[in-house]
This record gives structure tokens, sequence and C-alpha cells, in this order.
């Protein structure tokens, strides 16, 4: 018997108490190393390929590794996680130290590639590692938070991503413009990005040591029952069966948000990619990926990404505020209805400097992306599956990046003759679709506390003295 999109019975969850400032600061730490790594993926895989001699259409395959890692190792890794426990290490924390000592030596080595499949491989260690890593955060806020404090949690982790993706994104720039190290190509990768990957893999590995060391968690609620549930699924088979369980009794409003990330996704996918290309030949005018006006436009594209995320970790702060104003799902359909009208307006741009504005609506719209889905998402699901069920839930983010892919490269070949620029508007339209996907999403914490509106306290009140 299937259950999917049913409301499922809930047992009430354990109340945490209220974590302060520098607590919740500590157990967010972490993500500034993990989207230093992200970001300098994000900005520079697309640029390392085509240095190696990766022809634009065949771009989109060769970024296929990211999704399909994400979709196999997210659900394993929050599933055992789930499962884990250790007096020391705790629940999360052990995923979090072996992660970023894999995702550290990947930095390390993608740069040093030498041919195309090379790199690809590279990339393919690189975001499995930073997956293990990156997955159990969002259920780490889950764990430790209550429920009145997980948006501001979440707004937290979006700060440090957007702090981390500034600098990650500005390391090739920086050692260009201000440290003087050598872009040129000859035949390999610049030194500037080379030695950018070694900084970024110190960076990842000490702030992800940071939460480790300066953090602890609690047990599972109930351990007998936790040790009763782990015996059960034990063996392969037992814990495959609990699993594909997992995946036909999904929440309601876990599906109903899939469909906004599904779009969301696609246009964030479309961005990284293309952008580097996009700038390239719309503002730099060239399409050479060995010639330097490309290098140029690729230290360019990485200062336009570190604009939107830097605005993303100024908008982290000022987001719970705007969602107890007019609720989560309204505030991410506004920020996401900008984000599409950035992503439209690159193609009207030619001027270098200009760029910078669209990026201002992007960056609010990741901001938005990287909070209030999960701070909706958490509120709807079973405290002992947290972790599997945000492992599942980045099905939605990969499937769509995976289908885009094999997709959007077609596209832009046969319809826009390799202009990258037309991934921008495809881009934008997806955005704008995942906006409009908003009005069918229900905030379960919001219905929570309708009961307990001042009408119906009055109301409980009167009923209690008659």
């Amino acid at each position: 018997m299937l259950y999917i999109g049913r409301k499922l019975p809930m047992p009430p969850p354990v109340q945490r108490p209220h974590l302060g400032f520098r607590q919740i600061w500590n157990m967010s730490v972490g993500f500034f190393g993990i989207q230093i790594g992200f970001a300098l993926q994000n900005a520079n895989a697309s640029r390392i390929f085509q240095t190696l001699g990766a022809s634009i259409d065949h771009i989109p395959i060769l970024w296929i590794a990211a999704p399909v890692t994400g979709l196999l190792v997210q659900p394993i890794i929050g599933y055992l996680s789930d499962r884990t426990w250790h007096r020391f290490w705790g629940r999360r924390r052990p995923y979090f130290f072996v992660g970023s000592l894999l995702a550290a030596l990947a930095l390390v080595l993608m740069p040093n590639s030498r041919a195309v499949w090379q790199a690809a491989v590279m990339l393919w260690l690189m975001d499995a590692s930073i997956n293990i890593t990156m997955e159990p955060f969002r259920a780490f806020v889950g764990d430790q938070l209550p429920s009145s404090q997980r948006t501001l949690g979440f707004a937290m982790q979006t700060f440090f991503i957007g702090l981390g993706a500034v600098l990650g994104s500005q390391f090739p720039y920086l050692m260009t413009h201000v440290l003087h190290v050598s872009n040129a190509v000859h035949h390999h990768i610049p030194l500037s990005v080379k030695y950018a990957f070694y900084l970024g893999a110190a960076c990842f590995f000490a702030a992800v040591s940071w939460t480790v060391f300066t953090t602890r968690e609690y047990p599972p609620d109930d351990m007998e029952a936790w040790k009763t549930r782990k015996q059960q699924t034990r063996g392969l088979f037992a814990s495959l069966r609990e699993i594909g369980k997992g995946f036909v009794q999904m929440p309601r409003t876990m599906l109903q948000l899939a469909v906004v990330q599904f779009f969301t996704w696609i246009a964030f996918f479309a961005l990284w990619i293309y952008t580097t290309s996009a700038v390239a030949q719309q503002v730099y005018h060239t399409t050479d990926a060995q010639s330097q006006a490309f290098q140029d436009a690729g230290d360019w594209v990485g200062v336009l990404f570190s604009v939107y995320n830097g605005v993303s970790a100024f908008m982290a702060f000022l987001l719970p505020w705007i969602a107890r104003t007019v609720k989560r799902t309204y505030t991410h359909l506004i920020c996401l209805f900008i984000g599409s009208a950035g992503l439209i307006s690159i193609y009207f741009i030619h001027q270098q400097w200009q760029l910078i504005w669209p990026m201002l609506a992007i960056g609010l719209a990741w901001a938005s992306t990287l909070t209030m889905p999960y701070a909706i998402l958490a509120g709807a699901l079973p405290p002992e599956k947290m972790g599997f069920y945000m492992g599942v839930f980045n099905f939605f983010i990969v499937i769509p990046q995976i289908l885009a892919a094999v997709l959007l490269g077609f596209l832009i070949r046969f319809f826009f003759h390799n202009e990258s620029i037309y991934a921008m508007l495809i881009g934008g339209g997806c955005m704008l679709i995942a906006a409009l996907m908003n009005l069918i999403v229900s905030d379960r914490d919001d219905q929570v506390k309708k009961p307990f509106s001042s009408s119906q306290k009055t109301k409980t009140v009167l009923q209690a003295n008659s």
C-alpha cells in the first residue's frame, strides 16, 4: 500500500531548548568551508574543462557528475547518520569530519588534472566528498534547534554559505590581481586557479573541524526505541527495505516543495555551467578557451558569483524577519520572482560592470533557496528520520540538474547555435515557474500556529472557565 503524499501521524517532537547566538554560530561555521569548496567548483569547473580542451556542448555532460553523486550519496549518508550514535562524535559529526578530509584531498587534485577525463573523475570525487560533509548539516539544524529557531538556524547556514562563496569565488581573481600569480594557460590549468584550490582545501577542513570540535549533539530521544529500530533494520536487505519504505511515505509538504525545487535548480544549474561562456561571448567577445580574454572572463565570473553570494549572506539575517511578516512560502515566492528577473536581464547586458545588477537579484533568490525550503521541510519531518529525508529531498535538487545536463547542451547547440546566453533565459523562465509553484506549498508550522491565534486562545480560555 502506497502512502505518497499522505499526511502521516507524527508523534509530538521533543522540544529542544533555545540555543544562544554563539552556539548557533558554531554549529554553522562548517558551511563556510563547504561553500568555499562548492564556489571553487561552480565558478571554475567549466573553465577547467574548456581549458583542457572540452567543447562547449560537452560541458553539461561533464557536469553531470555533480548531481549524480548527490543523488547517490545524500540519501545513504542521511540514512546512516540517523543510525549512528557515539558518545564523543555524536550522530552527524563523524560524517562532517571524514567528508572534509576527502573533500580537501579532491580540491588539491582537481586543478592538477592533465586531461578532461581526469578532471571529470576529480569532479566526481570532489562532489561526493562535499556531499558527505554537507548532507548531515541540514539534519543537524533539525536535530539541535526547536521549531521556532529553525528558520534562524538555516539562515545562519545561508550567511556562512554566502560568506564562503564570496571568498571562494574570488580566490582566482585575488590570486591574479592582488597576489600577481599568473593566470596564463600554457596548455595547463593556470597557477592562479591551482593556488586558489589549495587555499580552498585548507579553509574547507579548518571550518568543518571548528564545528566538529565546538559542538555537541543530543542523543536519540528514546534510546531504547532507537536501538530496537536499528536492530530491526540490520543488514543490507532490511536497510534497502527501510529506505524504500521511506520513499513511498514522503510527507505531502515535501512533495509540494519538490516541484518548487525542481524548477529552481534547473535555473541555478544553467547559471553555474554557462555563465563563464556566456560572459566570454557577450562581454569579452571570445569563444576561444585558450585565449587570455576567456581567462579574464573566468576571473570576472568569479567576482560576479561572489556578488550574488555576498547578497545572500546579507539577506540571510533579513529573511527570518520577512518570513514572520508575510509567511515563508510567500517570502520564497517573492525572492524567486526577483531572481527570475535578474537571470533574464543578463541577456540584455553587454557591459562588464552592469552584470553586477542581475547578480543582486539572483543573490536574493539564492538566499531564500538555501533557507526557506529547508525551514518549511524540517517542521514536516519525523525527527527519527530527519537525516534520511533531508537526503531524499536532495533528489529534487539533483534530478533537475541531471535533466538540465542532458538537455541544455542539446538545446544550446541545435536551437541557439552555441550561444550560451540563451541558457540564462531558460533559467529565468524556470525560476519564474518555481516562484509560482510556492502557491501550492502548505507550511506545517503555520498550520500548527493557527490554533494558537489570539481569538482562539480567548475561546479556549472561555471554554475552560465554563
